[in-house]
């Protein structure tokens, strides 16, 4: 849980305009979060809207489940089984540019 709280204390002194970087660390956060895995039920869902919101915290939208995109959940599920954080990187890079306001 320390590592986890200092992934997180770290996310936020990125700045906002650095998205590759909050996307390497959402990832890393995303991928710890995942390893620890706190609930019996609800663990995808919740890891994912925790991310939402450390990324909304930064004025980013990221929606890893949006019910159109099934490539988006795949992509997600690849990156969160197979812990490849480079994967979930380059998803979540994505997802951040292409829903800027």
């Amino acid at each position: 849980m320390r590592y986890i709280d200092q992934l997180i204390a770290d996310f936020k002194k990125i700045l906002k305009d650095n998205k590759k970087i909050l996307a390497e660390k959402l990832a890393e956060i995303l991928d710890n979060v995942n390893y620890l895995h706190p609930f019996r039920e609800g663990n995808g869902r919740t890891q994912r809207e925790f991310l939402r919101l450390l990324a909304l915290e930064k004025g980013l939208t990221l929606n890893l489940n949006p019910p159109d995109n099934e490539s988006v959940y795949e992509r997600y599920m690849k990156g969160t089984i197979e812990s490849d954080v480079k994967t979930l990187t380059e998803l979540i890079f994505e997802l951040i540019n292409r829903n800027e306001k």
